[in-house]
């Protein structure tokens, strides 16, 4: 990991710049197998699960007997922990819902809002080196609680066919019915495209490596829509004198252990602080399972040393991080400053695997600075807000005026006409 002192601001964006890879043949590559599978089907995502997954696909979908082997397989404890992060996502997600109400802007013009779910949506869950059934939690709850009528879900099997039982065991308490034993950029196009198997879809959430997420980028080209656009998964920990360097450090490794193309940094007012993460990194890391992984991604990690908290937030907000663990004294104060971020945890007892799993937010979140613009997956995802209108003879009479003086204004007459054809009858 890389330290910097105190940092003119002039060389921020060097300093933030996220791993960048040169994504010219990615497309072409993942476009190529985007239009076999738009144009064979099935007959596709069965030649690429071979060529990529090493399996025989014979079965796309899974089967019944298939979910209650994964159940019975399943330790209890495991299963234990996913209903419990189940209930507090449930929690979380149904506060979310809104109540349409109807506002009366002038006498007899009436305007609302009502939330629509998106009839079909399909959610993608890799199953590689990490099955991340956990994402099936964060997705899969607020599509069901937004009433989505078809959820479909594709995740890759191992070389034997078979689905990670905790994969099946979690899309079956959530309530998703249709799992297809695909992988990669084969299963965004059998969603977004359509097969014989496979349904299509309107909108495509979910987490991926780099294909997967050139693929989603693609098709929302062609009019797919996407949950966001991501990429490798980040943390940024804002720490002072009061934290645990231990904490910090573990938090780091937890986001490094991703991929080699995570990211993580550290901003901190004291010398002190830095110097005992990078130890407790060291420490830790020898220890971590998959600290191959995590040292490739310590490689482009950043240790920020800034004069002051104010300095620190601004750094913060311009790097607009996935996840911001604020490990301060004055964590709440300082929070109120952030301005760009996917996701914050506040205090030295919030580490960023609580939202990952359990507390009941989001895990599915903007990376590559996108926290500018997007937010995270919400209940708001999964619905359409749809306006409406009521006018009354009275309510026209009122506002009638206004509206031909405005479409005469802008040279549209069959506007105007519109208008006044009624209130001339």
């Amino acid at each position: 990991m890389q330290v910097f002192e105190y940092p003119d601001i002039a060389s921020w964006p060097a300093l933030l710049q996220r791993p960048v890879m040169d994504t010219t043949a990615l497309e072409s590559n993942v476009a190529a197998i985007l239009k076999e599978v738009q144009q064979q089907g099935d007959a596709a995502v069965r030649k690429y699960a071979l060529q990529f997954d090493k399996v025989q696909l014979n079965e796309l979908q899974v089967t019944e007997t298939e979910f209650a082997q994964a159940t019975a397989a399943l330790e209890p404890t495991l299963k234990q922990a996913i209903l419990q992060a189940k209930q507090n996502i449930e929690i979380f997600h149904r506060a979310q819902q809104e109540a349409g109400k109807i506002i009366e802007t002038m006498p007899g013009v009436h305007c609302w809002r009502k939330s629509l779910p998106i009839e079909k949506v399909g959610l993608y869950i890799p199953g590689g080196s990490a099955p991340l059934f956990s994402t099936i939690l964060m997705l899969g709850i607020p599509a069901v609680i937004a009433g989505c009528k078809e959820i479909v879900l594709c995740t890759p099997s191992n070389a034997a066919g078979e689905v990670h039982p905790a994969i099946l065991f979690a899309a079956r308490q959530v309530g998703i019915d249709r799992v297809f034993k695909i992988g990669g950029v084969q299963a965004i196009g059998a969603m977004a495209y359509g097969t014989a198997t496979v349904p299509r879809v309107h909108k495509i959430f979910g987490p991926g490596n780099q294909y997967v997420t050139c693929a989603k980028q693609l098709i929302n080209k062609d009019g797919i829509a996407i949950d966001m656009p991501a990429g490798p998964s980040e943390v940024a920990v804002l720490a002072d004198e009061s934290c645990v360097p231990a904490f910090v450090a573990a938090d780091l490794l937890s986001q490094a252990e991703h991929g080699p193309d995570s990211q993580v940094l550290l901003v901190s007012t004291s010398a002190d602080v830095i110097k005992q993460v990078q130890q407790e990194v060291e420490k830790q890391l020898a220890e971590l399972p998959r600290r191959s992984i995590a040292t490739q991604a310590l490689e482009h990690s950043r240790l920020v040393l800034v004069k002051d908290m104010d300095i620190a937030m601004e750094l913060l907000n311009a790097y607009a991080p996935e996840h911001l663990i604020i490990a301060c004294k004055d964590d709440i104060t300082l929070a109120d400053g952030v301005v760009n971020a996917g996701s914050v945890f506040l205090g030295n007892y919030s580490p960023e695997s609580a939202g990952d799993y359990a507390s009941g937010t989001n895990h599915t979140l903007p990376t590559n600075g996108y926290a500018r613009a997007y937010s995270g997956v919400s209940l708001d995802s999964f619905v359409k807000k749809v306006t409406f209108q009521r006018l009354t003879q009275e309510g026209l009479q009122n506002i009638g005026n206004t509206i031909a003086v405005m479409a005469a204004a802008e040279g549209l007459d069959a506007h105007k006409r519109a208008v006044t054809i009624r209130i001339n009858n």
